[in-house]
């Protein structure tokens, strides 16, 4: 009956949704040579993972990230405080060690793209390429749900010199090649 169990649940898609808390993440002003820090805050997450095989999920992965950037040591900025939204669009993919998926460990990634977009008038958002590492636990709460609960690790390649989420006007003058932020979550996944 488990096989038999096991057996299904590879075969079904699965929407989870995820509640967390991120971690990280900062620039560095090019002419006070100091870090500009994104505030650590809540994230919020869906994920559509596919069948693949037995024990493996392609993943569609999206993730939001309200929060500020502490701009209090940057030579171009007026406020002290952007209200930033980080958000990454991913696929990818996870694999499950102890067997079918919905069960046990499991290691996921994907690539895509990171969007920076001040929440400020004057500031345009920037899209740049990124990726994502993590490491789960489903614990199934019955035949087509389950519990998830991940960390993820971040990194945006940024890769400026210069202005950075300019429009009119510049956040930042920034050096550096790559944001990283990490954090951890707990989802609800559903199976159909």
């Amino acid at each position: 009956s488990a096989a038999g169990t096991a057996a299904a649940q590879a075969t079904l898609s699965t929407v989870t949704l995820y509640g967390g808390y991120r971690s990280g993440g900062s620039f560095t002003d090019t002419v006070s040579n100091t870090p500009l820090r994104i505030d650590d805050s809540a994230v919020g997450a869906i994920s559509l993972d596919l069948p693949m095989d037995a024990s493996r999920q392609v993943q569609f992965y999206l993730s939001h990230q309200r929060t500020e950037l502490d701009t209090s040591n940057a030579t171009l900025a007026t406020p002290t405080r952007v209200p930033l939204n980080v958000t990454y669009l991913h696929l990818g993919g996870s694999v499950f060690f102890d067997g079918p998926v919905g069960r046990g460990p499991y290691v996921v990634g994907g690539l895509g793209l990171t969007v920076l977009d001040p929440d400020a008038t004057n500031y345009s958002a920037e899209v740049r390429p990124s990726m994502n590492l993590g490491i789960g636990y489903e614990f199934p709460i019955g035949d087509r749900a389950a519990l998830r609960v991940e960390a993820r690790g971040y990194a945006t390649l940024v890769n400026s010199t210069g202005g950075f989420l300019c429009s009119g006007g510049c956040v930042v003058n920034v050096q550096g090649d790559l944001v990283t932020q990490g954090e951890v979550q707990v989802g609800l996944a559903v199976r159909f």
